[in-house]
């Protein structure tokens, strides 16, 4: 099976059809604070247009069943769980029909450690770096070398490899690490929430290049 793209920090219908077009997996929208949090109304406007393709609630601060109403709400397919989220909460999202992917954010090497209770309860486990002030990658690249280690702890689980991808990066992430997920926000935009068709075209054939979608 090949690598599976994400296109996250969607705010506008026509980026992710766009995305969906191109051959996006994935979709997401964001509802943890900053440039790209959506509204419902936005959410389910991607939604609609995402044909059928898994749209992914960002989360990081909204108690489990915040998450509930808002993915019933927005027919959302899954969770994206930033922030100091349980096994339990985790658990009880599964439960109710939601692809659930925990966020492991790496600083330094000794964060790896928290790998193995991301697993639990999981989906995916999605590794990006940790950023001061910011509540996701902020647009920064992972060390390879630190990602690659992740892969390895990950081993016989899925791994989703976010943080300062771009077109013209992802292909050597993805012959280092091998993740079976590459999920792109900044890498793919021309402003904060305005993808760039052409760069989403140009990143979807630099991954299909590397690992021929299935």
């Amino acid at each position: 099976m090949g690598v599976r793209i994400k296109i996250c920090g969607l705010v506008r219908p026509q980026d992710g059809a766009a995305a969906v077009e191109a051959g996006a997996s994935y979709l997401g929208v964001v509802f943890a604070e900053g440039p790209r949090a959506v509204t419902m109304e936005q959410t389910q406007e991607v939604v609609a247009a995402s044909a059928g393709v898994p749209v992914m609630g960002v989360f990081a601060d909204q108690l489990v069943e915040e998450i509930l109403q808002i993915c019933d709400r927005a027919r959302l397919s899954g969770a994206q769980l930033h922030g100091p989220y349980s096994g339990a909460a985790a658990k009880r999202l599964r439960g109710a029909g939601l692809e659930v992917w925990r966020v492991v954010r790496i600083a330094t090497p000794a964060d790896l450690d928290s790998l193995a209770d991301a697993v639990a309860e999981s989906d995916a486990v999605l590794v990006e770096p940790r950023v001061p002030h910011a509540g996701g990658g902020a647009g920064i690249p992972l060390d390879l070398a630190v990602a690659r280690e992740a892969r390895c702890r990950l081993a016989g689980h899925r791994m989703a490899l976010a943080g300062g991808l771009t077109p013209e990066t992802v292909a050597e992430a993805l012959a280092f690490v091998r993740p079976e997920i590459v999920d792109v926000s900044s890498g793919v935009e021309r402003l904060p929430g305005i993808k760039d068709h052409s760069r989403i075209a140009r990143f979807m054939e630099a991954v299909f290049a590397h690992s021929p979608i299935t």
